[in-house]
């Protein structure tokens, strides 16, 4: 029986827009309160001795929404660094970003860019923005590189393993809980190689109102969970 840590946490930030329709404000309100409980919730999390907190913040699919608000959520890199540099710096918390960011905006670019280039240093909690993101894509690209390498006689077939092809994924760290919010209660696209043995825990809060008291039930229910792994009940 694998010891049962929280190691890697992911979360699936859903209902910013409808957080901000009900209160009568516009989409991009919700994403604006939704960046400050990124913040807050990596504080959070960092206290509490999680290693790598990924959150969903923009899949592949996301470029179906209207201009107006996707050109708002890619504003949100600069200033998640301008005004929270201090405190990442503060918990020692790196920032890593995964997902195809050649088809965003050249400023956006840059704002990820510099929040990677000034936490690389740090020594704590990895938090990781996953931003035009599909777990499919990464799939079929770790597929492509590996059958490049065959075709090229670098790799034989029969030495491709589990964690061959985990080397050509963007992260290939095992998500031990998935957080989705809003009382949605499907995957979306996210981490689907990463999460394969991994506790899903669905709430009905939306995402800008998730704050520690939640983030608190969520990992005390994925401490109650029987971690298995394809293995039997641990019977005492």
């Amino acid at each position: 029986m694998e010891k049962k840590k929280l190691n890697h946490l992911a979360i699936i930030l859903d209902g910013n827009g409808r957080w901000a329709q009900a209160r009568n404000l516009p989409r991009f309100k919700g994403h604006y309160e939704g960046g400050k409980r990124v913040k807050e919730i990596a504080i959070a999390a960092s206290l509490k001795g999680i290693k790598r907190m990924s959150v969903y913040a923009f899949s592949t699919e996301n470029w179906k929404r209207p201009t107006s608000e996707i050109d708002y959520i890619f504003k949100l890199p600069r200033l998640f660094l301008d005004m929270y540099l201090s405190d990442l710096m503060k918990y020692q918390i790196k920032i890593e970003c995964i997902g195809d960011i050649s088809q965003v905006s050249s400023n956006a670019k840059k704002a990820i860019n510099d929040c990677i280039e000034k936490t690389k240093n740090n020594t704590g909690m990895v938090l990781c923005f996953a931003l035009n993101y599909g777990s499919y894509q990464e799939i079929i690209n770790a597929t492509r590189n590996i059958a490049s390498l065959v075709k090229e006689d670098k790799l034989n077939i029969e030495d491709i393993t589990k964690e061959t092809f985990e080397e050509y994924l963007m992260d290939s760290t095992p998500v031990d809980l998935l957080i989705r919010t809003s009382g949605e209660q499907r995957i979306s696209n996210f981490l689907l190689w990463q999460i394969a043995y991994s506790e899903i825990y669905f709430t009905n809060v939306m995402w800008p109102d998730f704050n520690e008291e939640e983030l608190d039930k969520a990992i005390a229910n994925y401490y109650q969970r029987d971690r298995r792994f394809g293995g039997i009940k641990n019977e005492k």
